[in-house]
């Protein structure tokens, strides 16, 4: 079962994991979808992540397919007893419109849209989906702060931000004495990847090298790509297909696969658990996105919550 942590700044209480919903509403039915939620919460899972923008890849799909997913299940369940956690200013696939729209105006559209596909009043966290450095962190900071006085939303954060932006747009928040950003969603997984093949695959800013002040000064790190696309499992089955081969094949990767699979053997674990419990079992607040497309591939991932490695262990898988 998965416990709860309160995010720091917040009165938000989420559970250890938090499920990644990209694939509902468009790869996955609604009964899938629900099984997997259900299933979700029964194991104590009550922190969902989506997008504005999830589904829309898909031409003939639903707008915003996974958020609508989401929105048909919570009626089926108590409101209160899910935090949602959505993001806006994304591209706009569907129309095919690449500019940045990490805008006020754009942000305000999407968010919109997303209370409307979810069919709830208020956003519990609400991402901007990247950020737009033409635009100063005063301007978005106070456009996020009229969405919750407004009560669309409870709190804000970034995702896909260098922590130097955050880092300036808290302060800013601070000096109208407002809470700011109140986490980060970062690429962060135990796989290190090429950082240029992993640009141009769309992840940029990974945790580490970047973010470590920041975390340790208590600004809770939501892990997104948090099993590196399934890097290590693929590897050990000898299926890695060419994008992850190019986001992580490196030297430093075959040593976090070594360490990886010595200590799935010691703890009788598999090396996905092994995976998401060094995200885990990190020392500052750190909350894994994972993923999955079956109700069994939901109750492996949870049991790496039960899996606790000691500060030697997660030093042997860093070590690279």
């Amino acid at each position: 079962m998965l416990s709860k942590l309160n995010l720091a700044g917040t009165d938000l209480s989420v559970s250890q994991l938090c499920y990644g919903t990209n694939m509902l509403g468009w790869m996955l039915d609604r009964g899938k979808s629900n099984a997997i939620l259900d299933r979700f919460s029964e194991l104590g899972g009550n922190f969902i992540d989506t997008a504005r923008s999830y589904g829309d890849w898909i031409p003939d799909g639903p707008i915003g397919a996974s958020e609508r997913a989401i929105g048909a299940w919570l009626k089926t369940r108590n409101r209160a007893d899910v935090v949602i956690a959505t993001k806006g200013g994304f591209f706009d696939m569907r129309v095919g419109d690449y500019r940045n729209r990490c805008t006020p105006e754009d942000v305000t559209q999407d968010l919109a849209q997303s209370l409307d596909h979810l069919g709830i009043d208020t956003i519990d966290l609400y991402f901007l989906h990247m950020d737009n450095p033409e635009i100063a962190v005063e301007t978005l900071i106070d456009s996020l702060v009229g969405h919750q006085e407004a009560g669309r939303i409870r709190h804000f954060a970034a995702s896909n931000w260098a922590a130097d932006r955050i880092i300036a747009a808290n302060a800013y928040a601070a000096t109208i004495g407002k809470p700011g950003f109140v986490a980060s969603e970062t690429f962060w997984g135990l796989a290190k990847p090429d950082v240029a093949a992993a640009a141009a695959q769309g992840y940029q800013h990974y945790y580490e090298g970047e973010y470590e002040a920041l975390h340790a000064s208590g600004l809770p790190i939501i892990a997104y790509a948090a099993q590196s696309g399934g890097y290590f499992t693929k590897l050990a089955r000898g299926d890695v297909n060419e994008q992850l081969a190019a986001r992580y094949g490196n030297p430093a990767n075959e040593k976090r696969f070594a360490a990886a699979k010595a200590l799935a053997e010691k703890h009788g674990v598999s090396i996905n658990e092994v995976v998401l419990a060094y995200l885990l079992c990190q020392p500052n607040a750190t909350v894994p996105i994972f993923g999955g497309s079956s109700v069994e591939q939901i109750e492996g991932s949870v049991k790496a919550a039960a899996l606790k490695l000691t500060e030697a262990e997660l030093s042997e898988l860093r070590a690279a």
